[in-house]
């Protein structure tokens, strides 16, 4: 009855009804949905401002459970894991590394770390850093086929692409254009792409963080184009809820940007 007496009340301040009441059934009207959706932006935020000032109380424990690409998941959140675990002995984890996009509510996970142009998703989305890309080859293969220029020029040379994927994505002139590529060599992860391009076979896009090594050894060079470049990502956390985030999400997060490499420490 003090729940009724209170919807009422709300109702009356508002002068719209918010439910279409009968004997067996409640349903929320137009403005009932819209003013729930305004309503539980507001806990949510109430429930965060509550717990940013609470990290060090609030601690870490349990199962934490999250996924990320095979890649960045080997080169950095594995090792920021690590670091994390010991740091919070009371933390279990599971980490699940695939390049498969996976929905953080269906499969019952409290995280998702992703390298992505993001678009609209029901998520919340928390950008951690931009992730640069660029086109990279072996001396061998810019030996034996040259340097390509510009984007007309790169549609000629044996492009590593993803399985399925037939064009790449360019900032041109202040606008983003899809530049259609081919080559005899494709894969079904980005790892895959690397090695490929490492051993010769081609003409990757790569993120500069996962090329950053083998440039600086010699095994592949960037190649710049004079009228394009490659659009750029960025790395997200992904978790379902503002509302009563765990402490265990939150400061996983906080010790993985603490962990990326200096190249991703950017606006």
């Amino acid at each position: 009855m003090a729940a009724t007496r209170s919807l009422a009340a709300l109702e009356r301040e508002l002068g719209v009804r918010l439910l279409h009441r009968t004997t067996r059934s409640l349903t929320l009207t137009d403005e009932g949905r819209t003013f729930l959706a305004h309503a539980q932006t507001l806990l949510e935020e109430r429930d965060a401002a509550f717990a940013s000032v609470r990290p060090a109380q609030a601690g870490a424990s349990g199962l934490l459970r999250l996924t990320a690409s095979s890649a960045f998941g080997r080169k950095v959140v594995a090792p920021a894991t690590v670091a994390f675990m010991k740091e919070y002995p009371a933390v279990e984890v599971d980490l699940l590394l695939t390049d498969t996009v996976l929905d953080p509510v269906a499969a019952g996970l409290d995280l998702a770390i992703r390298i992505a142009t993001l678009g609209d998703t029901s998520l919340v989305a928390r950008r951690l850093a931009a992730s640069p890309r660029s086109l990279f080859a072996s001396p061998v293969y810019l030996a034996a086929s040259g340097t390509p220029a510009t984007l007309a020029e790169l549609c000629g040379h044996q492009c590593l692409a993803i399985s399925g994927v037939t064009h790449w994505a360019f900032e041109a002139c202040g606008k983003t254009v899809a530049t259609k590529i081919g080559g005899r060599f494709s894969a079904n992860s980005i790892e895959g792409i690397h090695q490929a391009c490492v051993g010769g076979l081609g003409i990757a896009l790569l993120s500069r963080w996962e090329a950053a090594d083998d440039v600086a050894t010699g095994a592949l060079r960037e190649v710049r184009l004079a009228d394009a470049e490659p659009e750029a990502l960025a790395i997200w956390a992904l978790y379902p809820t503002r509302r009563m985030v765990p402490a265990k999400v939150r400061l996983f997060i906080q010790s993985l940007v603490g962990h990326f490499p200096t190249s991703l420490r950017l606006p």
